[in-house]
């Protein structure tokens, strides 16, 4: 499948010019785009340069900070236009394991989309202190008893998804923008009788750069699971 790893960037300046060829380099036939939000500390022209040297990099700059989901939705729309099969999303930091990415996208082989799993065996984390363990698993396991789908990991977000899923679930009518984005691609998806697989997968804490993680982003995401239902 033709298949596009998608890393939106806020100040990822650091990470950016490590992650892209450690992506390139897993193993599989893939092209990244990196979604960046007019960073502040020059992300844009690090990935300019690389872009420069492999065709394999794109570069879809918007013009401010507008978070996540709108970030991945702009970057599923401007692949979604130019025929690839399979979207990927990734973190810029290291979270989510290049080496991983193999696994991710044999995943659907036998599924619409596949979901990168920290709460399945084999999957797990690393250097995560016990509250955001809490927030994580936590927030998982309520989106299940809330939502009624037996999935595991709800609020990751290394997802893999094939091109009819996107069409299908209606990007258009996705309303998150926080960490509960993850959660309503999954759901709709769901819904929608796509079939999904989870594929374990090491979290490990970013390596550099500051998180963006929020007590709003968590808040939102408690309400909107209600809101799905």
């Amino acid at each position: 499948m033709k298949t596009l790893v998608i890393i939106p960037t806020y100040n990822e300046r650091e990470n950016i010019s490590a992650i892209v060829p450690a992506a390139l380099a897993c193993g599989r036939p893939i092209e990244i785009l990196v979604v960046d939000d007019n960073s502040p500390d020059g992300t844009a022209a690090v990935v300019i340069e690389m872009m420069n040297k492999d065709p394999r990099i794109h570069l879809l700059s918007r013009p401010g900070k507008q978070g996540l989901g709108k970030a991945y939705l702009a970057g599923f729309d401007w692949g979604l236009a130019r025929g690839y099969e399979a979207l990927i999303e990734m973190d810029a930091d290291f979270s989510h394991r290049p080496q991983d990415l193999p696994a991710l996208i044999d995943g659907l082989n036998g599924a619409d989309f596949a979901v990168g799993s920290r709460y399945v065996e084999g999957g797990g984390t690393v250097n995560w202190g016990l509250l955001r363990k809490i927030i994580s698993r936590g927030g998982g396991i309520y989106s299940r008893l809330i939502l009624g789908y037996p999935l595991n990991d709800w609020t990751g977000g290394f997802n893999a998804w094939k091109r009819q899923v996107l069409e299908g679930i209606g990007l258009d009518t996705v309303m998150s923008n926080g960490y509960s984005f993850q959660i309503e691609l999954k759901y709709k998806a769901l819904k929608k009788k796509f079939r999904g697989v989870e594929v374990p997968i090491l979290f490990e804490d970013r390596r550099v750069g500051q998180s963006k993680m929020s007590f709003k982003i968590v808040i939102e995401a408690f309400y909107r699971v209600w809101l799905l239902r």
